[in-house]
């Protein structure tokens, strides 16, 4: 593969899979879903920031479309042009390559009340959301 896949892209596909990726997240990380557990588990304060500046969304979405873009790539280079291999596409690379990376880094970050909790989530959220980008991505290719 080579940096010439980035032409046979379709781009649009690319930016849909990313809100969709980083929407994911807001569900994610919602109260209602895994939100409340996640802050405990990392020992952040739960009471909600005083101030929410551009970086508390701009690197979420920046490492979305970076992940994104790479699945995307990858998808080019395999020939994924369906639903069902770009899911089956997403599922391998958030299972194969983000859940390991994310559950490893935080599975022994000591400095967190629940280790292994903090890294379920993250590395579930990854696992999910790259699935969910492979499947956009399969079915417009």
């Amino acid at each position: 593969m080579s940096l010439t896949v980035l032409g046979d892209l379709n781009w649009l596909a690319v930016a849909v899979a990313t809100i969709a990726y980083f929407a994911l997240g807001m569900v994610w990380y919602a109260d209602y879903a895994f939100g409340r557990a996640w802050h405990h588990a990392s020992g952040r304060d739960l009471s909600p920031p005083e101030e929410t500046g551009v970086r508390t969304y701009a690197v979420p979405l920046a490492t979305c479309l970076v992940l994104t873009l790479v699945t995307a790539m990858i998808g080019v280079a395999s020939d994924t042009d369906t639903i069902m291999e770009g899911v089956l596409l997403g599922l391998v690379i958030g299972a194969g390559i983000a859940l390991p990376v994310r559950f490893v880094t935080g599975a022994y970050d000591m400095t967190k009340p629940a280790p292994l909790t903090f890294a379920a989530i993250g590395a579930g959220y990854h696992v999910v959301g790259l699935t969910l980008a492979g499947a956009i991505l399969g079915q417009w290719t």
